[in-house]
């Protein structure tokens, strides 16, 4: 091979290894982009099993549980004059379970793509990993902001009456606040168990987390050793803080430190199982 020969073929080589280099430039925003979510998404909204528990499921426990209490007082206020029943207090815990449960099972489905070899698919793009992160924690807050809606809904149309602010200020934080403390859950068990592993634990713990944490009857009606246990759950602060409004409390700290610990624990766990898998991909 002659010196002209040898210098063309390593100027070729050069050229198609800088092309390489050119398309995989990680593209703006890591990767993130409107249509990447709303893949994401769509796939959230084909599976019937997710929309059962995350949206049937929430308005049938209400129809059932809530709605034969609609003419009960939940305060001593009478109902004629201004008081909430007890079924806007059920609707409202309802709806909350329904975001917990689509929080939850949005970040396990991590654990399913984990034993299909997508993450390692993914790392083989100039995608960010932590853009795929992201993408399905706003996935599962939208699903879960449709759980909300539709649970709220039910209420309304069955007759539940309540201040504007009431709807609001409980919605967003049956809302926001469990959709951001249990996707954190639901992503650090996914990077932690394989497969479909993940999600039938979530499911299990979400279950179980629910009842201890009296998200469906009011934990001033446990007893004393079962209301400790309940004040140090997840779901206690969150779902305090999404009824004081109907209740008519006042916030309490220890609250707002419950839900905002265990969002940290969560979210660090989330970060040291994701750096792991990483690493191993």
């Amino acid at each position: 091979m002659t010196a002209a020969t040898s210098a063309s073929a390593g100027t070729q080589a050069t050229s198609a290894s800088d092309r390489v280099t050119l398309d995989r430039r990680v593209p703006p925003l890591g990767g993130f982009n409107l249509t990447y979510l709303s893949i994401e998404l769509k796939r959230k909204l084909r599976n019937r099993r997710t929309l059962v528990f995350t949206v049937a499921f929430p308005i049938v426990m209400f129809i059932i549980i809530g709605l034969p209490l609609r003419d009960v007082p939940l305060t001593d206020k009478p109902l004629d004059q201004g008081g909430l029943s007890v079924a806007a207090y059920i609707m409202v815990s309802m709806a909350m379970y329904g975001a917990m449960m689509s929080a939850t099972q949005t970040g396990a489905a991590v654990g399913v793509e984990r034993a299909q070899g997508w993450s390692r698919q993914l790392r083989l793009t100039p995608i960010n990993p932590l853009v795929n992160v992201v993408i399905k924690m706003i996935a599962g807050m939208l699903l879960g902001l449709f759980a909300v809606v539709a649970t709220f809904a039910a209420g309304a149309i069955s007759g539940i009456q309540l201040d504007p602010w009431q709807w609001i200020s409980t919605g967003l934080v049956a809302w926001l606040l469990a959709a951001a403390v249990f996707t954190a859950l639901g992503l650090m068990v996914g990077y932690l168990v394989p497969g479909e592993n993940a999600a039938q634990i979530t499911s299990l713990a979400i279950v179980l987390l629910a009842f201890l944490g009296g998200l469906f009857y009011p934990v001033s009606s446990m007893p004393d050793f079962m209301q400790t246990i309940a004040s140090f759950t997840p779901v206690y602060g969150i779902s305090q803080i999404a009824r004081a409004p109907l209740t008519g409390e006042t916030v309490d700290l220890l609250w707002v430190v419950n839900a905002f610990v265990w969002l940290a624990i969560f979210v660090g766990g989330t970060a040291w199982a994701f750096r792991r898998d990483t690493k191993r991909v």
